[in-house]
């Protein structure tokens, strides 16, 4: 049996946001099936180019904590957001999206990137993901 990874991303924030990408795109190189449950805050990444506007949780100041994280990201060669979530994709990483957020905060398929999204599902398909997880995550 495939051990699993489940991760809730609730935040939209810059660093969370890459933090869980960097975890599910590490369980996904070790074997593990991976899947990205994203509700509220962390779902209005996925509308059409708002991946990349979250805000840093800590030290944003007005942008310049950001612009400074993204200036040492690239001199350290890290990848960008776009590129670890395209990665995930491509490595058969599962990205859900919450339906009852979706209505809640006005949210349509329309306005969210459909090259990403493998499910629109409610509190439920998460349940049934999570619990057959080895690992469970809230970001």
């Amino acid at each position: 049996m495939t051990e699993k990874a489940t991760i809730v991303v609730e935040s939209g924030d810059f660093d969370k946001l890459y933090s869980a990408l960097i975890i599910a795109n590490g369980a996904l190189a070790m074997g593990m099936e991976a899947s990205m449950f994203f509700t509220f805050f962390g779902l209005l990444r996925l509308k059409k180019g708002q991946l990349d506007k979250g805000p840093l949780s800590r030290m944003h100041f007005l942008g310049l904590g950001k612009w400074m994280i993204r200036r040492r990201m690239k001199k350290a060669n890290a990848a960008s957001l776009e590129r670890m979530l395209a990665d995930f994709v491509e490595l058969g990483g599962k990205i859900m999206a919450c339906d009852m957020t979706m209505e809640i905060m006005g949210v349509t398929k329309e306005d969210l990137r459909d090259d990403l999204i493998s499910d629109y599902c409610a509190v439920g398909s998460y349940i049934q993901e999570a619990r057959g997880s080895t690992i469970t995550l809230f970001i």
